[in-house]
């Protein structure tokens, strides 16, 4: 997959894509209806995604709470491993931010990209202001030789399809309702990062992931599948993770430990890719070091016992 950050310096082979238009937050089954359409709309075209970095949403709010499902680097594979060739992944500024409905139409999409087709979601708004609807879209397409097709929003089993309601799930500890949504189990992906080494104390030995940037899960203990990206030890686990602020020892930023089962080597600055499956429990304050061990032998236990079925 060939990735393209500026619109106004584009190598002709990668001009005349049939894209899918959006944010791509999860990649869920949503995003991935539109890329099949956009797949199908011009089969001879490149496939593409026209997306952008940094979000608007952080771009517009910086201060506002972490909300991404993905980080732009899980996002990229998730995107290859659905056959997408061009990831016009654009940068998100001022001058970008400034363009009108009309300006956007005819510099990025007609002139800059030369998008053979676009596909965009019923509630897709674009330019300045987000002045610009789709029925804008399919007039300035119509104007300017680009074809486009507007998708129905998709509907699931517990309604719409949507980031805010997959967000929504895992804030309640629902990571299977989540998964349901986004056609895969939700995953959190990172490079093992050093840690206070409590874990291989207590005979539990972690591997630590940052979680800033993401929108946090419900703090507590989720049996997880494990997958070792790169490194001598890449391929396929089960285990046990443990995502909060660690009370029993007074911890004060949040993260994501896991310790996986059956497993013995280093992994720090590894690439890791956690799945969550089922939430266990809460975070708890242990009155006793001897107590948390127990209770972490109780959640291993369980978490064996549903990672034997999923």
């Amino acid at each position: 997959m060939r990735i393209i950050r500026d619109y106004q310096y584009v190598a002709p082979d990668d001009r005349g894509a049939s894209v899918a238009i959006g944010n791509f937050d999860g990649v869920h089954l949503g995003h991935q209806a539109v890329i099949r359409m956009a797949r199908d709309a011009a089969p001879d075209a490149p496939l593409g995604v026209l997306t952008f970095e940094p979000h608007p949403r952080e771009y517009f709010a910086p201060q506002s709470p972490p909300f991404r499902l993905m980080r732009r680097t899980a996002r990229t594979s998730r995107l290859e491993k659905l056959g997408v060739e061009r990831l016009y992944e654009l940068n998100f500024n001022a001058a970008l931010a400034s363009l009108s409905p009309e300006e956007f139409a005819s510099r990025v999409i007609r002139d800059g990209l030369g998008l053979q087709h676009v596909v965009v979601g019923s509630d897709f708004c674009f330019g300045k202001g987000r002045s610009g609807n789709v029925e804008d879209l399919q007039r300035f397409g119509r104007e300017m030789g680009f074809g486009v097709t507007v998708a129905k929003l998709l509907e699931g089993t517990g309604g719409q399809v949507s980031s805010t309601a997959i967000r929504q799930a895992l804030s309640e500890g629902r990571p299977r309702d989540a998964a349901a949504q986004l056609g895969h189990w939700h995953r959190i992906e990172g490079q093992v990062i050093g840690g206070e080494q409590r874990g291989r104390v207590l005979g539990y030995p972690t591997a630590n992931m940052s979680i800033d940037g993401l929108h946090p899960p419900k703090f507590g203990v989720y049996a997880v599948l494990v997958d070792i990206v790169d490194g001598p030890h890449a391929g396929l686990y089960h285990g046990a993770a443990s995502i909060g602020v660690r009370p029993m020892f007074n911890g004060e930023k949040p993260n994501l430990e896991t310790f996986i089962f059956d497993f013995s080597g280093d992994l720090y600055g590894a690439t890791l890719s956690i799945g969550l499956v089922d939430y266990l429990r809460g975070e708890e304050k242990f009155e006793s070091l001897d107590a948390l061990i127990a209770q972490m032998d109780r959640d291993c236990k369980r978490a064996r016992e549903i990672l034997a079925e999923a």
